[in-house]
């Protein structure tokens, strides 16, 4: 199988909702104006999607939906963990199918107690060997409550259909450590929007950042700025993304970022219960951020 080249900013997009159901057209148009700001691709089903409050038709639809609006040369990574082996290999060939390139898997997790070393790698070994697309890993211990070890990492990355790593626990260490214990090729992405700049000194390739959803161009530029050797640039620029970053992700959510997405011009829409939407003083924090970030204008809101 192919390698793909997960090289740049790949935005982990949320689900735009109507009335409780998921705005494809919606959807569509916000890739449009994605795929102009310089990303490589899109993630979708991904936690900042909503993915576990939606069913296996909207998953369909979704996956489908950004699979025919993206540019050809645009990536579409379809999340696709869930609770049990088989049910993860379902649901990732079934993404193949509808137009997914590679798969972000999400460790299984309910029963957190037996999701050992040994588990974990006989659960992506047999995925990697039935998936019909590459398999991304997705180390997120804030929603999961377990870590991808350095050393499990490095056994799964040899394994040819395992192509890489998004790493959300914003460790500058940890992602050092799954750099120098790999193999050659496996690309270990930031999934931190924070620690952006910082996974790309490191060698990281690129990112899958909720950033990217809300400030595109900045996290393109930050990439740029840090491939070529402009850090200064970079630095600057990523200190000033910072508090929007912590304020799509750890203080205000989804609810957060979609509330930012409308406040930029996309669309955003609602959460699925039982998520709430931002409150108006919510609401007015997340506007004073963005504004002071120079994301949107003083009037906007």
């Amino acid at each position: 199988m192919q390698l793909l080249e997960l090289t740049g900013i790949f935005p982990p997009v949320a689900t735009p909702m109507i009335r409780g159901k998921p705005a494809l057209e919606k959807l569509a148009s916000n890739i449009a104006r994605w795929s102009k700001t310089g990303i490589k691709g899109f993630v979708v089903l991904g936690s900042n999607g909503e993915a576990p409050l939606l069913s296996h038709a909207e998953k369909h639809d979704l996956v489908r939906t950004a699979a025919q609006a993206s540019p050809k040369d645009l990536l579409v990574i379809a999340g696709t963990g869930c609770e049990s082996t088989q049910k993860t290999l379902r649901l990732t060939n079934a993404c193949a199918r509808w137009g997914a390139r590679a798969a972000l898997v999400i460790p299984p997790h309910f029963f957190t107690g037996r999701m050992t070393e040994r588990a974990l790698f006989a659960h992506y070994r047999t995925l990697a060997d039935g998936a019909d697309i590459p398999i991304l890993l997705y180390n997120v211990p804030k929603f999961v409550h377990l870590s991808l070890t350095p050393d499990l990492v490095s056994r799964l990355s040899e394994h040819p259909n395992i192509i890489g790593i998004k790493d959300s626990s914003g460790d500058v260490r940890l992602m050092g450590e799954y750099l120098r214990r790999t193999r050659e090729g496996f690309q270990v992405l930031v999934g931190s929007g924070s620690v952006l700049f910082s996974g790309l000194a490191l060698g990281c390739p690129g990112g899958i950042v909720a950033l990217a959803n809300v400030a595109p161009e900045a996290c393109v530029a930050i990439f740029e700025s840090t491939r070529a050797g402009d850090y200064e640039a970079a630095r600057a620029l990523q200190i000033r993304m910072i508090p929007v970053d912590k304020a799509v992700t750890t203080i205000y959510g989804v609810a957060g970022l979609k509330a930012a997405l409308d406040m930029r011009g996309y669309f955003g829409g609602e959460v699925r219960p039982p998520l709430l939407p931002v409150t108006e003083t919510e609401k007015r924090a997340v506007a004073s951020i963005l504004k002071e970030a120079g994301l949107i204008h003083a009037k906007q809101r």
